[in-house]
């Protein structure tokens, strides 16, 4: 299996989320956060779950939890969003650069 940079990007973000971050604004920018028609969703511990047909392009919220470092931190990116099989959109989705590499996700 090849780790693609937007795989990697999801699975900061949801690393970021699960563990959470320090720091007055930089918390916000690290949650997790991918919004997807108008929607925003944030991951989830959903462990069994069938991807279903591409939906379109998700954005990948950008993240900087060290904001006193010099470095620039994790820049926002687009990846693909997909049907859960079974859930309503609005409800969740599964986001990642292929079908075998979507990760589930909740509306919040």
């Amino acid at each position: 299996m090849t780790i693609t940079r937007g795989t990697l990007l999801v699975a900061a973000a949801a690393l970021l989320a699960a563990t959470g971050c320090t720091g007055g604004e930089a918390a916000a920018s690290c949650s997790g956060l991918v919004t997807y028609d108008s929607r925003d969703y944030l991951p989830t511990e959903k462990s069994v779950f069938t991807v279903g047909e591409r939906l379109g392009t998700a954005t990948v919220g950008e993240c900087d939890d060290t904001p006193n470092d010099s470095g620039d931190g994790i820049p926002e990116s687009r990846t693909g969003a997909y049907r859960i099989e079974g859930v309503d959109p609005a409800v969740g989705i599964a986001v990642g650069d292929s079908a075998a590499e979507a990760a589930p996700m909740t509306a919040g």
